[in-house]
């Protein structure tokens, strides 16, 4: 098991740099993307009522991070260590 300091912390909001972009595919909508003040990368969508949101950060690290609308993540380090919770609880 890793410690905080390699959770999802490492997906810094900082000040952003917002580039609205609308594009559809896969029932989902773009509602935003950029890079942060740190230069991560995010990118999120909206799926609809009824259904979380979703997004992804990749950082300068080599880390990455994924929110799934179906309440699940994931989590990779970029070097060796990977973390994936299912959303109700079951980790992996």
């Amino acid at each position: 098991m890793a410690n905080a300091s390699q959770s999802s912390g490492s997906q810094s909001n900082g000040s952003q740099s917002n580039s609205t972009s609308q594009g559809s595919g896969g029932g989902y909508q773009y509602t935003g993307s950029g890079t942060n003040s740190q230069g991560n990368h995010y990118c999120s969508r909206d799926y609809g009522s009824g259904t979380s949101n979703s997004y992804h950060y990749s950082n300068t690290d080599g880390s990455y991070y994924y929110s799934n609308p179906n309440g699940s993540n994931y989590y990779n380090s970029g070097s060796g260590y990977s973390r994936y919770n299912g959303g109700n609880g079951r980790k992996s």
